[in-house]
C-alpha cells in the first residue's frame, strides 16, 4: 500500500460511513419496528470499525515511510499499547514488511516491555499517561503513534485525528529526530500540521 492509496482511503472512509450508516439504520429501524431495539449504538460501532480500518492502514504507511537507525534489527516490532480499538485490523498487518523488515504486531499491557518496540500505537485509554510514559521512552529510537487530543504536544511523533469524517494526522518532527529517526518528505508534505 502506498501513500496514493492513503488518499483513496481517506476519499473511500466518508463514503464508506455514509453506506455503513445507512445500511445499519435500515437494518435496525426494522428490528426497532419489530422489536423496539435502539439502532445508535449499533450505527457508532460500524462508524469505529471503519475509523480502524483506515487508521491501521495509515499506521502501515507511517511505518513504511520511516527509516530507523541501521543498528535496528529485521523485525520492527509494533506494539499497541491500553486498550485496542483496532480489533483484527491491526493483525493484518502482521508479517507485512517495510524498508525489507518484518513487522511484528505485539499487544503490550506491562510499561516496561515497551523498549522492546520500533513503534508503539497508544491508546486513547492511557492519554491521561503519555507525558510520563514518553519521558522514559525518551531518545529511544521508537516511533511514537497515538488518535487522541494534543498527543503532539505531549510528545507522540505522529498523531491521527477524524475530522469531517476524515483522517488527518500532524507530526511532532521535534520528537522523531531526537528519537534518531529520519521520515520521508513526502510524509511530511501530506501532513496536516508539522511541529518543529
Amino acid at each position: 500500500m502506498n501513500f496514493v492509496d492513503m488518499r483513496l482511503f481517506n476519499r473511500l472512509l466518508k463514503r464508506l460511513i455514509t453506506f455503513a450508516k445507512r445500511s445499519f439504520y435500515h437494518f435496525f429501524f426494522a428490528l426497532y419496528l419489530g422489536f423496539c431495539l435502539p439502532v445508535s449504538h449499533s450505527v457508532a460501532i460500524a462508524d469505529s470499525m471503519v475509523e480502524y480500518q483506515v487508521k491501521a492502514a495509515f499506521i502501515y504507511n507511517f511505518m513504511a515511510f520511516t527509516h530507523w537507525p541501521d543498528s535496528t534489527g529485521q523485525t520492527i516490532n509494533l506494539c499497541v499499547y491500553g486498550e485496542d480499538y483496532f480489533g483484527q485490523e491491526i493483525d493484518k498487518l502482521q508479517n507485512r514488511s517495510v524498508n525489507n523488515r518484518q513487522i511484528k504486531v505485539t499487544r503490550i499491557a506491562d510499561f516496561d516491555q515497551l523498549k522492546a518496540c520500533q513503534a508503539i500505537f497508544f491508546s486513547k485509554s492511557v492519554s491521561s499517561q503519555l507525558s510520563n510514559i514518553l519521558t522514559d521512552l525518551q531518545n529511544e529510537p521508537i516511533l511514537t503513534l497515538a488518535d487522541s487530543p494534543n498527543a503532539t504536544a505531549q510528545g507522540i511523533a505522529i498523531n491521527m485525528s477524524l475530522v469531517n469524517e476524515k483522517i488527518v494526522f500532524e507530526i511532532n518532527l521535534t520528537k522523531v529526530r531526537a528519537s534518531g529517526l529520519d521520515i520521508s518528505s513526502k510524509l511530511l508534505q501530506l501532513a496536516v500540521k508539522v511541529h518543529q
